[in-house]
């Protein structure tokens, strides 16, 4: 039976330690996240399709809307760019004009990439109920490199993680407050809108739908309850659901011949009648149009190309070497002299990723040990360290099934399950091997953790914030070779198959 401390959660210093934890990922997520001035990664494809939607041009994508819709709500919002239609004849969108603002479109990624931040402390505090934990645990994510190179560009896992992150800790708000009927309902509802506003941003994030069952065996065997769950998320689900593809189908009324299938894209018969009357816009037409969306993803994935490690210029990577940050990924570099260059890497920061292997290992052992050989005192949080060691297992599961190529980025979502897989075995454990945990000794622990993340993230701040370096500095961040840092003029090793000549 899981028990609670009876001190209050939210004391001056729990404000004064999320400040701090705000006051951080500011400085790392969202100031100046305009810079580069140039465009890198996706933001080829993204900002192509944040223009169709600025535009009202009719387009189809392997991503669900809502990501896109905010990268052209941006550029909305701040509107730093006097024209936004460079890109609407092409999914791809190249020679970006002299003095073109990636402002707008970057917006939305970095302040929710800033803002999950936050969300994470919250989810820290009630697992832990220690504010100075739930800060300390926060530096996770705050200062991994991988995450801030890549959720400060004009991307979708911005959006993505901030909703995974909000879904986490409403279910620990629901674990909390189940049995109080108001903050039920409400806990329920939003339960629902964070999995549609999920689904609607990137299907990678499917796994969270886990979350859900989780939830409803909390109120076992209280069957009316259950079922009443069931149905306060649902109809917190299908209105959002449908809703945002609703508008994404309203919105793309003009088709553009330039376009593939003369700007219809894979739409069907039935679809495309729909589009030249402008009935797409109608709820009556909603099922056809989401069926041919739905067509279009698999066509798409079906058309993408597999992973080939022995092709020199491979970017994917194994799912199976995620978890030690392999393989990095060189978003753009340029060299204003010809000998020190700058680097836009997604590497990860090796303390933060090692720390979360490090918890799942421990996690599992705890698990197993629990199943074989039951200890006097059970792991007080067994069933939140089963439910998010379970979704970290099926993740892999599910991934190891997709034939396309991946990128180190697709662990994302499981990297932050790691974080909260460490945060219930800092909550839990009372005892490690022969050593006991007290508060305090946990309280040290963590800050020589976060110490050594700090201390990392500085190691490769030059390949996050785009500095100069030279092959020398450039080759002492190498520490792995499975990661395959390379250099510019640097013969690139391949840690897993030779490269074809």
């Amino acid at each position: 039976m899981e028990t609670h401390a009876k001190h209050p959660l939210f004391t001056w210093q729990t404000f004064v330690f999320l400040g701090f934890v705000i006051l951080l990922s500011y400085l790392t997520y969202f100031h100046r996240y305009w810079s580069p001035p140039n465009v890198f990664w996706d933001e080829n494809y993204h900002i192509a399709s944040a223009q169709k939607y600025l535009h009202g041009v009719f387009f189809m994508e392997q991503h669900p809307p809502l990501g896109k819709m905010l990268v052209a709500a941006g550029e909305k919002l701040l509107h730093p760019n006097a024209r936004t239609d460079q890109f609407l004849g092409t999914d791809y969108g190249t020679d970006f004009p002299k003095g073109f603002s990636f402002a707008g479109y970057r917006f939305f990624s970095a302040f929710l990439g800033w803002w999950t931040a936050a969300l994470l402390f919250l989810a820290f505090l009630y697992i832990t109920r220690s504010s100075l934990h739930a800060a300390l645990l926060s530096f996770l994510y705050i200062f991994d490199n991988a995450l801030i190179v890549h959720l400060r560009g004009a991307m979708l896992e911005g959006p993505l993680l901030f909703f995974c992150v909000l879904m986490i800790l409403v279910f620990f708000l629901l674990r909390e407050y189940r049995e109080r009927r108001a903050a039920f309902i409400v806990l329920s509802i939003l339960l629902g809108v964070c999995m549609a506003l999920i689904l609607t941003t990137k299907l990678l994030g499917m796994i969270m739908v886990l979350l859900l069952p989780a939830a409803a065996l909390y109120l076992w065997p209280r069957w009316r309850k259950m079922l009443a769950f069931g149905a306060l998320a649902a109809a917190g689900f299908l209105p959002v659901y449908i809703g945002i593809w609703q508008i994404h189908f309203s919105v793309g009324s003009v088709i553009n011949p330039k376009l593939p299938d003369a700007g219809y894209y894979q739409a069907s018969p039935t679809a495309k009648a729909y589009l030249k009357t402008g009935f797409q816009r109608s709820l009556i037409a909603f099922p056809v149009m989401i069926r041919d969306s739905w067509k279009f993803v698999k066509h798409y994935n079906n058309g993408a190309p597999r992973l080939d490690l022995c092709k020199a210029d491979e970017n994917g990577s194994p799912f199976y070497l995620w978890p030690i940050g392999a393989r990095s990924i060189s978003y753009r570099w340029e060299t204003p002299e010809g000998k020190n260059y700058k680097y836009l890497y997604l590497q990860s920061n090796p303390v933060v990723w090692f720390a979360g292997l490090t918890a799942v290992i421990i996690g599992l052992s705890i698990l197993l040990a629990s199943l074989f050989q039951p200890p006097r005192q059970p792991f007080p949080l067994l069933f939140p360290l089963l439910v998010f060691l379970g979704m970290y297992v099926s993740f892999f599961i599910a991934v190891s099934r997709i034939q396309r190529v991946l990128y180190l980025y697709h662990y994302f979502i499981p990297l932050l399950l790691t974080f909260v897989i460490l945060a219930i075995l800092v909550a839990g454990l009372r005892r490690f091997w022969t050593w006991n945990l007290t508060e305090n000794g946990k309280g040290l622990i963590l800050l020589a953790l976060s110490a050594f993340i700090f201390v990392s993230y500085q190691f490769y701040y030059p390949l996050t914030r785009y500095e100069p370096l030279t092959d020398k500095q450039f080759k002492r961040r190498a520490i792995l070779s499975v990661w395959e840092l390379t250099c510019v003029k640097c013969q690139k090793e391949n840690g897993v198959a030779v490269p074809r000549k």
